[in-house]
């Protein structure tokens, strides 16, 4: 079975050719991951929804121009990070309240308790990054990219993705220094 990474540019060439089939299987696989990081980078569920439904629309409108030069992921998560930096960058004001956090309940209730403060600090220090590098972080610590690919996604050299999550690291380390 080839890696899921191929499986997706096989169904997108089969969506250009005009296969529904193929995209419906294509959004289903990619629809969780898509919206994930876009709730990551906006921090808004409606946000990141609309996010999400608007790169598969474009990717749809795309479908027979596609030519596979990259992996289906990067280019896909490339239109995803660029609707989220367009979204960010109006400065809509934040209507809704972060998720909350569940603590563990199988630890006694002293550790939920710190588990749920030390959640929301993380939550709330990762919402202050600047959108580039919140997107980064996303992009490596939770998807696992390389810093290529995310140089990739983001349109800027590896390099820059190292002095991004440098910065944001830096930043996390600083303001969360009192959990350790």
């Amino acid at each position: 079975m080839p890696p899921a990474d191929d499986i997706d540019t096989v169904l997108m060439m089969r969506a250009a050719e005009g296969d529904l089939a193929a995209f419906e299987e294509l959004v289903r696989r990619n629809q969780a991951g898509a919206w994930a990081l876009a709730w990551r980078a906006l921090r808004d569920a409606s946000e990141a929804e609309d996010v999400a439904q608007e790169a598969f629309l474009r990717i749809y409108r795309a479908a027979p121009r596609y030519q596979p030069t990259a992996r289906f992921r990067t280019y896909f998560y490339g239109i995803v990070t660029r609707l989220c930096l367009d979204r960010a960058g109006k400065k809509r004001p934040d209507y809704t309240e972060s998720l909350p956090s569940v603590p563990d309940s199988s630890r006694g209730p002293e550790a939920g308790v710190i588990c749920a403060e030390v959640s929301d600090a993380v939550r709330k220090c990762l919402a202050d990054l600047p959108v580039n590098q919140r997107i980064a972080i996303s992009l490596r610590h939770y998807d696992g990219m390389t810093y290529g690919e995310i140089g990739e996604v983001l349109q800027i050299s590896p390099k820059a993705v190292d002095s991004l999550l440098q910065r944001a690291r830096v930043t996390l380390r600083q303001r969360l220094a009192r959990f350790r």
